[in-house]
């Protein structure tokens, strides 16, 4: 029973690193690829996320007709199919059906699992703190967008491993109607905790992503942030929390603490300030451990129907919360509550069972029971080696994928040098992958770079630090400013050191998604500095953002204070409109117009000229253009300003 045990624990686990590395390709799918750049109504897309989910409720229904064995090896058959299909790269609707495929497959072999094991809290701590590692050691960098020998390698020995454990896990013995149906504690409440520890975990939690930003705020000034050193170090405390927590389940008067914790956590991620994050973080592993633990020293009966249904309705859980929460940004209404709504639900649901004496022929729950299957022994040793070995695999990981990124003045000034503006989607091509080469590619040889829709870790998009993967790739430091919650925004990227960083929040003019400027000053030595100002205007549908267009030539023109000047990004509007005349009414030269017209979105039939690059007129700007590539929706515009000499002293 031991070994059986354990090989359900192993099963559990591994599916769900396949499961969540399947959600971090759905997610994204859905935006990029069915929502077409934002093309799509936000109700459509939550509609046809949703639907997956929905569609699961069906499971724990045909798990009882058919059996928990045979639909659970045949949902984790497709599952792994499907996650080494998304590895093959394949962009597109193709990429969209797999994912979804591979969604759906997922959350009936989860109803399946659910049937077969009664102590899941291992298993599901297990399963997101190996999935965490995992994502820390790649950098954040999914296996699925690598597209190479590696990738294969690795994805096939995961997959292997999950279909192996799936099969000795599922022999008749350990399946039968007679061990499923038993009244064994704990019920199904642990299993309703699934998705929603999934959410929170991933979108703030146990992020690797949320680390990293979060370590980076503590280096920048005035609310950006600056690359750190050892950029996923705040990750290794947090699953350390995490993982004893969990291991450790709280008695008496401080079984109200976990959920305490975990709803502080989240509304610090709320409505706290960016350096919030990294306390956000920790308390939200500490609470989300501790509730998980609370599940396990309650006894009870429970039915393979109930603990299906419970595991479910806990992924529908995490897909309305995530939809309501990140569908804010195209609807707007404010979204801060919901995570600590979430967390509120978790707090409750732990708190909600009660222990009571087991009746005759039941089994024991293993907190109860001193088994190591809850982690705890009497001495604790479990949960702390546990807990420490997890934190050294972070912390390890923090070393491989922490890049020291730092610039330095070269022997003198450059007589020019080279700017690229790019709007990267979240760093999602055309083709809904995520593909670092082709932005690299597409940006060129840069002296400083100029980003907009830049994603440090919103679940929706996989949580990935997109910043710092492609800064990385680039060997280029960053400024990064928040615009929409601390996650998403924009950045200036520069081989040469800067100084004087400045942001200013933009009127949002009933926008939902905010907007903000972000200032500058890049150091050539001897004197010679330019003045770089990044942003993206997000005016309302359908409407000229001349109000926001006007802020940014006003913080534009002061923070310069009559130095050379360049203010570039995505500015939503086209030459002649209101708002691009605001610009170039404030002495401001479009860097294109003898280019014109050089229409930049989207992509793949370039219509609309929005984005701009705009000059003061002491630097002189040569070969505009606008370079071909599907790495975004939008393409790239460079140009190269000769530098005027240093003012005399």
């Amino acid at each position: 029973m031991l070994r059986h045990r354990h090989l359900g624990t192993a099963t559990l686990a591994l599916g769900l690193v396949v499961l969540t590395d399947v959600l971090r390709v759905f997610l994204p799918s859905v935006i990029t690829i069915f929502g077409q750049a934002a093309s799509t109504p936000a109700e459509l897309l939550g509609a046809f996320a949703l639907g997956w989910f929905v569609l699961a409720l069906a499971a724990p229904a045909l798990v009882v007709r058919v059996g928990a064995r045979p639909v659970g090896l045949a949902a984790v058959l497709v599952l792994g199919a499907t996650r080494l299909a998304l590895t093959a790269a394949p962009g597109g609707r193709t990429q969209l059906w797999l994912a979804s495929a591979g969604l759906l497959a997922g959350l009936v072999w989860l109803a399946a699992t659910a049937a077969q094991v009664t102590h899941p809290v291992p298993g599901l701590a297990f399963g997101l703190t190996a999935g965490t590692l995992g994502h820390a050691l790649l950098g954040t960098h999914d296996l699925v967008w690598w597209g190479r020998w590696e990738s294969w390698l690795l994805s096939v020995a995961l997959v292997a491993l999950l279909l192996g454990a799936a099969v000795a896990s599922a022999r008749p013995a350990d399946a039968s109607p007679a061990v499923s149906e038993q009244p064994v504690a704990p019920p199904a409440r642990s299993w309703l905790l699934a998705g929603p520890a999934l959410l929170l975990g991933g979108m703030v939690a146990l992020s690797p992503a949320v680390a990293s930003t979060a370590m980076s705020f503590w280096y920048g000034a005035a609310g950006t942030a600056l690359p750190p050193l050892f950029a996923l170090a705040p990750l290794g405390g947090a699953v350390a929390l995490f993982v004893f927590c969990t291991l450790t389940p709280p008695a008496g008067r401080w079984r109200p603490l976990p959920p305490v914790l975990l709803s502080a956590g989240a509304l610090l991620f709320g409505y706290g300030p960016p350096t919030a994050l990294s306390p956000a973080m920790l308390l939200g592993a500490a609470g989300l451990g501790g509730c998980l633990a609370l599940t396990t020293v309650e006894q009870g009966p429970s039915t393979a129907a109930r603990r299906g249904y419970a595991a479910v309705g806990g992924m529908l859980v995490f897909a309305v919360a995530a939809v309501l929460y990140y569908a804010a940004y195209d609807i707007g209404y404010p979204n801060g509550s919901l995570p600590a709504g979430v967390a509120v639900l978790v707090g409750l649901v732990a708190l909600g069972g009660r222990l009571r004496p087991a009746a005759a022929g039941t089994v024991p729950s293993p907190a109860a029971a001193g088994s190591t299957t809850a982690g705890s022994t009497a001495d604790g040793r479990p949960a702390w080696l546990a807990a420490a070995l997890a934190a050294l695999v972070a912390f390890g990981a923090a070393w491989v994928h922490g890049p020291w990124l730092v610039a330095t003045n070269r022997d003198g000034p450059p007589e020019q040098v080279r700017l690229v503006a790019y709007n990267i989607r979240m760093g999602f091509g055309l083709d809904g992958r995520l593909d670092l080469a082709a932005l690299d590619r597409a940006i060129g040889p840069a002296d400083v770079v100029v980003l907009s829709e830049v994603d440090r870790g919103w679940l929706l998009n996989g949580g990935h630090d997109t910043l710092h993967l492609l800064a990385t790739r680039l060997e280029m430091p960053y400024v990064f400013a928040p615009a929409a919650g601390a996650l998403w925004g924009d950045a200036v990227l520069s081989r040469w050191p800067v100084r004087q960083v400045q942001t200013r929040a933009l009127p949002a003019v009933g926008a939902p998604t905010g907007a903000q400027a972000l200032g500058v000053t890049v150091d050539f030595s001897e004197g010679v500095r330019l003045a770089v100002v990044s942003t993206h205007l997000q005016p309302p549908p359908g409407t000229d953002p001349v109000v926001q267009a006007r802020a940014v030539a006003e913080f534009a023109t002061g923070y310069a204070d009559g130095g050379p000047l360049v203010v570039a990004g995505d500015f939503n509007t086209e030459p002649g409109d209101p708002a691009f005349a605001a610009l170039t009414g404030a002495g401001l030269l479009d860097a294109f117009a003898a280019v014109r017209p050089l229409p930049t979105s989207p992509a793949d039939d370039p219509r609309e000229q929005i984005d701009h690059i705009f000059v003061s007129p002491d630097l002189v700007a040569t070969d505009p253009v606008a370079v071909p590539s599907t790495a975004s929706d939008h393409l790239p515009v460079a140009v190269t300003l000769r530098l005027p000499p240093a003012a005399p002293q």
